[in-house]
């Protein structure tokens, strides 16, 4: 494992090539991404809706042990997701290697393919297919939506910061790792915590809450209103908490072993 000064100079490196990438390429991984978080949502809900009576919030921690799939495949697999740019991408600028107009192009295109990815899963594999649109599938889905969507703004915009906090942690640590399986390990923990938690994930709402609209169980206004906090609170917790801390900490560190 890296230490944290290493780490920090291999994310400022990873949050460069992200802005490298040309548009095709950022739209492709970027649809990926938001299918990948959706599929590992659509694998939270079948795994818990038959058990969640019976096993109350512990169900949330099985669906909570199995979602991480998702950022696994993308890390390690390749996509981009707009949770974890926000903390790569981030500590790039705050190293001064990226520039502001480039930050935000990034996060804008994979923001906006992020969502078509996750919306594309909900209605083919969760409404066509039936996954999400059937018994107690589909009323697992209600609740899940239901809850996010009745949340205030101030909720939803600190249970984002908090997922984000979460998120950012994972990739930190996975990019620190050497092996797969140490980052298979450093995704996986943090992850299942933000599940099991309850905090919200922009990108994974946008897999739910249209699952839910398709299913005729929520609104397009409830979706956006539930996007813009949970995102907002997302962006504080991946760059305040992860990349601007981490980069205050350890930045000194990191100048001493690029001079030995």
């Amino acid at each position: 494992m890296m230490s944290p000064a290493e780490i920090l100079s291999v994310t400022i490196h990873h949050g460069q090539e992200k802005i490298k990438r040309p548009f095709l390429e950022k739209a492709v991984l970027g649809f990926i991404g938001g299918a990948m978080i959706s599929f590992g949502y659509l694998l939270y809900i079948r795994s818990v809706a038959s058990v969640v009576d019976q096993l109350g919030t512990l169900a949330s921690l099985i669906g909570a042990s199995v979602f991480p799939i998702g950022l696994i495949v993308i890390l390690l697999g390749g996509g981009e997701l707009i949770t974890s740019n926000m903390t790569a991408v981030a500590t790039s600028f705050f190293a001064k290697r990226v520039s502001l107009a480039d930050l935000l192009k990034n996060w804008l295109v994979i923001t906006l393919f992020n969502v078509v990815g996750a919306i594309f899963v909900a209605y083919v594999f969760g409404h066509l297919l039936g996954l999400t649109s059937t018994g107690a599938f589909k009323e697992e889905l209600l609740r899940l939506a239901q809850g996010k969507v009745a949340a205030s703004w101030s909720q939803e915009l600190l249970s984002g910061m908090g997922c984000n906090w979460f998120v950012g942690i994972a990739m930190w640590m996975c990019y620190g790792a050497r092996d797969a399986a140490g980052k298979i390990l450093a995704i996986w923990f943090p992850i299942m915590a933000f599940v099991a938690i309850g905090f919200q994930h922009s990108v994974a709402n946008a897999f739910v809450i249209p699952a839910a609209i398709f299913e005729n169980g929520s609104t397009w206004l409830d979706f956006g209103h539930n996007f813009l906090f949970v995102y907002l609170g997302n962006v504080l917790g991946g760059t305040v908490f992860v990349a601007g801390f981490y980069t205050l900490g350890y930045r000194r560190q990191m100048k001493e072993l690029k001079n030995k």
